[in-house]
């Protein structure tokens, strides 16, 4: 049984730790390197992982000296998946700095109002546990506020 290179498995440590801090920030470009660091650091656990041998190619190398394909095949698929993702964030970030001149992450208002909402029925004591007092049966639906009364037909307003 092969035991794992210390320094190997440091750096795989500080490669989590650096990525997982960097994740945590508002910028998407830090975020970016954060999700490069991290696939980084899956490759090389997963290297780290396998066995030592010669090359997995039949007729090459016997088969009990042969090192096991499957991490190599998974450290592929981690390296498109990691690319993917570092594409998409690049695109991200890149419009961001286009549109607003930064490329902070914006707090979501919608969020902001559910908690602030949790928090006052929290302090005032409202829980909504019980199922007593809801009806279910579609009566009160008539009461609810049914929003617009004009639907969208397709085509062209202006032109109408």
């Amino acid at each position: 049984m092969n035991s794992p290179n210390l320094v190997l498995v440091v750096v795989i440590g500080v490669l989590f730790a650096c990525g997982v801090s960097l994740l945590l920030e508002r910028s998407l470009t830090r975020v970016l390197l954060g999700i490069i660091l991290l696939g980084n650091g899956v490759n090389l656990l997963i290297l780290v992982g396998g066995t030592n041998g010669g090359a997995p190619i039949v007729g090459v190398t016997p088969e009990e000296e042969m090192s096991d394909p499957l991490p190599q095949a998974m450290v592929l698929t981690a390296i498109v998946i990691t690319l993917g993702m570092t594409a998409f964030l690049l695109a991200m970030a890149y419009r961001s700095w286009q549109l607003f001149g930064h490329d902070e992450v914006q707090d979501d208002l919608e969020d902001r109002r559910i908690a602030e909402r949790a928090e006052r029925d929290a302090a005032s004591g409202l829980e909504d546990t019980d199922d007593e007092g809801i009806d279910d049966s579609g009566d009160d639906l008539e009461k609810l506020d049914p929003g617009p009364t004009t639907r969208w037909q397709g085509g062209n307003e202006a032109t109408k």
